[in-house]
């Protein structure tokens, strides 16, 4: 069988293409942005990659298309396929047919968090030694691919709320039927195809109808909006964290590394690792919950997950030069920005934080989080926000909003130039960008060494 995939070097969409290779499928694709490291990844696979939607990739003619959420009508491809009556499907309509048919799948959903739990909680299932499949919207360090097949039964999917595709709008977790569902946490995002924080509950009201009754459900007992949706209606038994009668942290360490679990008050183990901060921890206690249900005892779990080395991208230290600490980090989201700065505050104590932003997202660059962004920045010393061109939220509001150690640029270089004339030995510099950013990591790491070598 012959698959060729629209949008092939997404994270998601990679992932589905090595899984189909995996499968023994023969496996081809195109994408309007074929480079490193996922053209790479996808190479070394023997997936041919064509840069680019001319259709002439489609002839002769696959036997399957898989059509990523990135494509649109009037994409030639597209219409290609439409006007030839090719055969065609998204990616978690494939994802769902050919890979979790007859697997158990463990989904984990939620505005934040998804991409580090799912890595949690596959490594916990991998420590005890059951071979788990997954699919993860990041690369976990403890495994080095984003995706595989694994051993039945057990599957780990980052469940997004995202839609599936052009002629799909409902949310890709509708199509994977969990059987064991982690909901880290529900707010507004995605404004770009949801009007409000409404129609997102009912995309979860939809995904919890889809978990049968000898399934579990793994909820925060804290979080507002999961309490509507749940009880919009519920079939499931569910376990929440962050709440005394289940999963909850005891005795912990200023910047979370270090805290005791405990379900239903009895004490079960202490976890110790190179995380930090109290979402990391609901993120363990969430996957500690869903991967009891599925058969593994709760001290294997705490052990697991003190080996557990997180994503890439999350918080990821890229260098230290002289002194000074390089990070990168996916936050995009005020909430999210809210709790990398918290914790990081929690490591470093009082030493200077200098926090960068690239409004990458599409909710962030049509200014839905401009009341909450600025808040958001509370615990850096110094704010440096990139005004990408043609976005309706303007940089510079927000900069006024933080004060006067906030500034604005159009252009990395002045950054990366700003950040080396005020880092010194004991500042930290936090990236946060859900995008390339321009390389500025490395610019920063080079630029750092060369003024290294200039003294």
């Amino acid at each position: 069988m012959h698959i060729h995939i629209l949008g092939i070097c997404g994270t998601f969409m990679g992932g589905i293409a090595l899984l189909a290779r995996q499968l023994g499928y023969e496996v081809s694709g195109s994408d309007a942005n074929v480079y490193p490291p996922m053209s790479a990844q996808l190479a070394s696979e023997g997936i041919a990659l064509s840069d680019g939607y001319d259709p002439a990739a489609l002839d002769p003619a696959p036997d399957l298309v898989v059509i990523g959420n990135a494509m649109s009508r009037g994409n030639p491809m597209v219409e290609y396929v439409l006007d030839r009556n090719l055969s065609y499907i998204s990616g978690p309509a494939f994802l769902a047919q050919y890979i979790l048919c007859d697997r158990w799948v463990l989904g984990v959903a939620g505005t934040h968090g998804k991409t580090t739990t799912s890595s949690m909680l596959a490594w916990i299932l991998e420590y005890a030694k059951l071979k788990p499949g997954f699919l993860i919207g990041g690369i976990p360090k403890n495994f080095g691919i984003s995706a595989r097949l694994g051993d039945a039964p057990f599957f780990v999917v980052e469940a997004d709320e995202y839609d599936s595709a052009f002629f799909d709008k409902r949310s890709k977790f509708i199509h994977y039927q969990s059987r064991t569902l982690i909901l880290n946490n529900l707010e507004f995002d995605h404004a770009d195809i949801f009007d409000d924080l409404d129609a997102i509950k009912r995309q979860f009201h939809h995904l919890v109808r889809t978990v049968p009754q000898n399934g579990l459900i793994v909820a925060p007992g804290d979080d507002d909006n999961i309490k509507d949706v749940l009880a919009q209606g519920c079939w499931t038994p569910v376990e929440h964290f962050s709440t005394q009668s289940g999963w909850s942290a005891h005795n912990l360490s200023t910047d979370g590394s270090r805290f005791d679990v405990c379900f239903k008050g009895e004490l079960q183990g202490r976890v110790e690792w190179d995380l930090m901060g109290q979402h990391n921890i609901n993120n363990g206690l969430a996957a500690i919950g869903a991967a009891r249900h599925a058969g593994v005892m709760v001290a294997h779990a705490i052990d697991a997950l003190s080996e557990f080395q997180n994503v890439k991208r999350r918080m990821e230290k890229r260098d230290e030069v002289s002194g000074v600490h390089i990070y990168d980090d996916f936050a995009h989201h005020p909430t999210a920005i809210t709790m990398t700065l918290d914790g990081l505050r929690r490591q470093v104590g009082s030493e200077r934080i200098i926090a960068i932003l690239e409004p990458r997202s599409n909710t962030m660059q049509m200014g839905v989080h401009r009341k909450t962004l600025a808040a958001a920045f509370d615990n850096a010393d110094e704010v440096m926000l990139y005004q990408p061109v043609g976005i309706d939220c303007s940089m510079q509001e927000i900069a006024s909003a933080i004060g006067d150690h906030a500034q604005v640029f159009d252009d990395v270089a002045a950054i990366v130039d700003e950040v080396v004339s005020q880092a010194r030995a004991g500042t930290h510099v936090l990236v946060m960008s859900n995008g390339a950013f321009g390389g500025i990591h490395q610019k920063l790491i080079d630029a750092l060494e060369n003024r290294l070598e200039a003294k």
